[in-house]
């Protein structure tokens, strides 16, 4: 029974340990995101993007706050909320343009901050705030 029980054990660490080094899969081709929590904070900054775009669309300015895009496209009230899991959102906006940033609460390889402007280009950091000198996000970081 001893050895069973030590087998048993040594299977589960084992398991354990390749679920611990499994490494990211990319959603789509093209996938900058180095984690699931990055790919999220993405999606959500290209959702704030698409928003924005209709919202100028709409009243020929940019939203001023995150409020003000509720129902455009798929920005949701949920979405105004400025903790996103591991990250926070900081947002700034005229009728001119915009400024959006997600910085993590624990920032590294893969939870880098990001951000992103009325430009659509969206720039990364691993140690530090991002901003718009940043390097900007692709499939090759």
């Amino acid at each position: 029974m001893h050895k069973f029980a030590s087998t048993a054990a040594s299977i589960v660490l084992l398991t354990a340990v390749m679920l611990a080094q499994q490494t990211y899969q990319p959603k789509f081709p093209g996938d900058p995101a180095r984690s699931d929590k990055e790919a999220a904070t993405l999606g959500y900054m290209r959702v704030v993007l698409n928003a924005e775009k209709i919202y100028k669309q709409r009243h020929g300015v940019y939203a001023t706050s995150l409020d003000q895009l509720v129902g455009q496209g798929s920005f949701t009230r949920r979405m105004v909320a400025t903790t996103r899991g591991d990250y926070k959102v900081k947002f700034k906006g005229t009728a001119e343009n915009f400024s959006l940033w997600l910085t993590p609460d624990q920032p590294g390889p893969e939870l880098r901050a990001f951000f992103t402007d009325e430009k659509g280009k969206i720039t990364a950091e691993e140690t530090k705030t991002a901003g718009p000198l940043s390097p900007p996000v692709s499939a090759k970081d």
